[in-house]
């Protein structure tokens, strides 16, 4: 069965459109629109780049801080592992994350997985009128485990920088 959707328009003076192809393709064109290159040209280019100065050891401490610190009541990713279960296996996969993903740091690979999301269209709560595009906002589900890693690479990222 196809997922329902109401009917759409872009403008409230616009007829409502209820063909499933047409509505997808708006919402395209809204939530993800073509980006143009950006123009460069006057921009001076720096020669000296500053290096951060980061260890590519992930420290199991940090990760067991991070996934202690997930909210419980979020949205699945495409892992289906529900932070409440990650806090559980934690003291038993925490070792293993931590070595998987030293080695992704240091060896520059990310797995195509982890770099895979879906994104939903939600209805913004006491709108009027839900067949304008105003009332509805896109929201992106990552894997769990990529929510975790991310969140320590911008920590000891930020860490570095300040330093």
């Amino acid at each position: 069965m196809d997922p329902y959707l109401l009917d759409l328009r872009r403008f409230t003076k616009n007829p409502l459109i209820d063909n499933n192809i047409i509505k997808a393709n708006i919402l395209i064109a809204k939530f993800f629109p073509k980006t143009r290159i950006a123009d460069l040209s006057n921009i001076e280019i720096i020669r000296e780049q500053n290096v951060l100065n980061i260890s590519p050891t992930i420290l199991i401490k940090e990760i067991g801080k991070l996934i202690i610190s997930l909210p419980n009541k979020k949205a699945l990713g495409l892992d289906s592992i529900p932070n409440k279960v990650l806090k559980v296996v934690a003291l038993v996969i925490i070792k293993n994350l931590a070595e998987v993903a030293s080695y992704c740091f240091t060896s520059r690979i990310i797995l195509e997985s982890l770099k895979e999301s879906i994104t939903i269209i939600l209805c913004k709560e006491g709108k009027k009128d839900y067949s304008l595009l105003g009332s509805y906002r896109p929201i992106t589900l990552k894997n769990t485990l990529v929510k975790v890693l991310k969140k320590y690479i911008a920590n000891i990222i930020s860490k570095a920088a300040e330093e």
